[in-house]
Formats: structure tokens, sequence, C-alpha cells
């Protein structure tokens, strides 16, 4: 697929199915996140990959986590914490790992590890498979970071959850750029 066609027709698919990406395309996938911006080349990122059997593992340190959080949401929420990682075959954690610099702050860390998660979707969207950020309860804090074994300066940013869409997928809406893009000519 050309760039700018796998750019403008990436949308999200909230149900996917097999196949998911081949052990190869996956290294393909991953080679893409590791392209993104990198101030100071300090690869601010990880990324947990969870297919198979693992979904059950990171639907019960998820909800372990959610537990110690907030106790009544974590009943609240159970099942749908449970069932998430059946959503797709395959899902990549995004953590972004932050290192201590002089020069490169948090934020950008973080950005750049958002950069990396956007190279996987993009990658994965021009081989024919389609895929969804998530975040929700179980994204941006520390709790999460530990159930899932990360080091302290490790932050789940999000969840791509990759596969073959259940349905076909309609093209995204076009926007009008000028409601977005402030000219300064």
């Amino acid at each position: 697929m050309d760039t700018i066609e796998t750019l403008l027709t990436r949308k999200s698919s909230p149900r996917l199915n097999e196949p998911s990406p081949s052990k190869e395309e996956l290294e393909l996938i991953f080679q893409t996140a590791l392209r993104a911006p990198d101030h100071a080349s300090l690869k601010p990122w990880k990324f947990i990959k969870v297919s198979g059997e693992g979904r059950e593992k990171l639907a019960r340190a998820s909800l372990s986590a959610l537990k110690k959080i907030d106790a009544k949401k974590a009943q609240e929420s159970e099942e749908k914490i449970l069932n998430a990682p059946y959503r797709a075959p395959l899902i990549i954690v995004v953590v972004s790992s932050i290192k201590e610099h002089h020069i490169v702050p948090e934020i950008e860390q973080i950005l750049s590890a958002g950069a990396a998660a956007q190279n996987m979707l993009i990658a994965a969207h021009s081989m024919g498979y389609s895929g969804i950020w998530r975040t929700g309860l179980i994204s941006f804090n520390k709790e999460i970071s530990k159930s899932y074994g990360l080091d302290d300066n490790d932050i789940v940013i999000g969840y791509l959850y990759i596969g073959t869409p259940e349905k076909k997928m309609t093209l995204p809406i076009k926007s009008n750029t000028n409601d977005f893009v402030i000219n300064w000519d």
C-alpha cells in the first residue's frame, strides 16, 4: 500500500478476529516502532506482546491492579476487564520507559512512545490488518505497571488491539484541514 494511501485510510476497528500478523510481519511492525522520533536515542519504550493464553494473564493482572486502584470500580468492571483482551487476537501493550536525561523531558519521551504506537498501527494497516488504541482504567498509573512486572520508571500508555476487522471497514470521514490549521502566512 502506498504510504499516503495508508495514512489516509487508517481507521480504528473495535472488534478484531484472526488472522493477526505472522511472526515475520510482527517483527516488521516492531521495527517500525523503533523508527519513531527519539531525541538523544533514548529508546524510551517497551512493548508487551500479548496473544493466545497470554490474554488471560493480561486480564488477571489488569483486574488485580484495578482492585488496588479502586476496589469499587474493579467490582463494577470485573467482567469488562476480564473480557477485554479477547476483543482481538493480538494486543501490544505500549509502555513509556522514562529515562533520566538532562535535556529530554519526560513528556517528550512519552510522546516518543506514542509515536512508536502510531507507527505500529500504520504498519499493521499497510499489511491489511486493523487495530485500535485503547486506554481507560488500566493505563497511566503505577499500579498497572507493577502488576505487569514493569520497572518504576515505566508507565503503560495504551493497548494496541490488532487483527482482522469483523466487518468491512468504511473509509474515515474526511475532515476539513481548515478546521485545524492556523495559518501565519
